[in-house]
């Protein structure tokens, strides 16, 4: 067993340090370990790829990822900015805070992290420098506030989640908002707090009339129908998460199209170009990962390497942190969604043996998924915010450590208080 896990981790490290997209190191793992440590045909790939990508759940992701592809295009960004801003936007450390709830809303308009640092990003980060703030302090707003959108609905890492435990997405979808909404709230803190350090060096933006704000409600208030949609037709059981995905879609293009008259019709070819490519990708990972997975539970590795933890005889409490550990670990340095699959099926048996709630999991893993996005080295929104923002690495990382502190604070605040993702999926399920 320690042979063949050596053999896997060296082969598939050194095809990474060879800049290999993820996908190969997964196939060529998984097809050594069939052809040199078995003697099972290699034809099983194939079957465990399809099966991978088969659960019907996972139709949704190409639907939300298609319906923010079309918003991020047109105005729906502006208006929820422009919403929040003309309430909060003249407080200390209103635009922050502004920042972070767009974030936040938008998270739940997208359900991707690099849609949030692009859309919110590209129109914040101005005014907040211009504002006084400091660039290394705006980048680290920015990256780790959309990482929220991993816990608001609608989230791909939580649709992925839900197929791989066969955990529901509609109470993944609810008990994700009590944890996303709590870390805004804290993350708005550490802005105040940050404003009133800073002192006179900071800005205040002038308040907006009554008018204004008026003005910025009846502009917003066709894009807030796109997460009632999602979470008021999920809590009240009117739809599935795929029929959501299908019907956001649909309130995307007439939002866009024929309301905003934003968008054209080559601009939502050009989307569902877009999401066909991503969908594509992320369909790969999985499959491959599904693939990867099946061979290391064939050969009892995961087992084996978790044994002396003892995990089936131990607290809760401690197989959360176990869990919560190892994927914040794989996703520094790992995409997530890989991380996500080929974790889960790993974890899915211990976590039944111990009681605990899958959906509580869920929402533990998909925060770890948050934290790993955002943290050095490998982080994909630093990247995504390099990009963006056309910054170094180190100066994109310099004040990332205030906001990875608090994520670390929200995991230990679900490890010994489940009830905050608990408690509406308890209402909206009557559990």
């Amino acid at each position: 067993m320690y042979v063949i896990t050596f053999t896997l981790v060296f082969v598939m490290i050194v095809l990474l340090f060879l800049s290999f997209p993820m996908v190969v190191p997964l196939s060529v793992g998984a097809l050594i370990g069939l052809v040199h440590f078995s003697s099972i045909d290699t034809g099983v790939i194939i079957q465990q790829m399809v099966t991978g990508i088969s659960p019907n759940a996972l139709i949704a992701v190409p639907m939300f990822i298609l319906a923010a592809d079309i918003m991020t295009r047109g105005h729906t960004a502006h208006n929820l900015l422009g919403l929040i801003e003309s309430f909060v936007g003249h407080l200390r450390g209103g635009l922050p805070i502004t920042a972070c709830i767009s974030c936040t809303l938008f998270g739940s308009v997208s359900g991707s992290t690099q849609a949030t640092v692009v859309s919110v990003g590209q129109i914040m980060r101005p005014k907040l420098l211009q504002a006084g703030y400091k660039d290394s302090f705006v980048m680290a707003l920015i990256i780790n506030a959309s990482d929220i959108a991993f816990l608001i609905p609608p989230s791909i890492g939580l649709i992925l989640y839900g197929t791989l435990a066969n955990t529901s997405v509609g109470e993944l979808f609810i008990a994700g908002i009590g944890p996303g909404v709590l870390l805004a709230v804290m993350f708005s803190a550490y802005c105040y707090f940050y404003t009133v350090y800073q002192g006179d060096s900071i800005t205040l933006v002038k308040k907006s009339t009554m008018a204004e704000k008026l003005v910025a409600i009846k502009k917003s208030l066709l894009p807030l129908g796109f997460p009632t949609l999602i979470v008021g037709g999920i809590y009240s059981g009117a739809v599935t998460p795929t029929e959501a995905a299908s019907f956001s879609v649909l309130y995307a293009i007439i939002l866009e199209c024929f309301i905003y008259r934003e968008l054209k019709y080559k601009d939502v070819i050009d989307a569902a170009l877009s999401t066909g490519l991503i969908t594509a990708v992320v369909f790969i990972l999985v499959g491959m990962g599904q693939a990867f997975s099946w061979y290391i539970s064939f050969e009892q590795i995961p087992m084996e390497l978790l044994a002396p933890l003892d995990l089936e005889g131990a607290s809760k409490e401690y197989v959360l942190f176990v869990i919560a550990l190892s994927f914040f670990v794989g996703c520094m340095f790992v995409d997530s969604l890989v991380v996500l699959v080929i974790l889960t099926p790993i974890f899915v048996p211990i976590v039944t043996a111990v009681g605990l709630d899958p959906v509580l999991v869920g929402v533990m893993i998909t925060l770890q998924m948050a934290v790993g996005s955002a943290t050095p080295p490998f982080g994909c929104d630093i990247f995504t915010a390099i990009a963006i923002f056309n910054k170094p690495y180190l100066e994109v990382i310099r004040g990332t450590l205030p906001f990875i502190l608090i994520l670390f604070m929200m995991s230990a605040l679900l490890i010994y208080f489940p009830e905050i993702a608990l408690f509406l999926r308890d209402q909206a399920f009557a559990k």
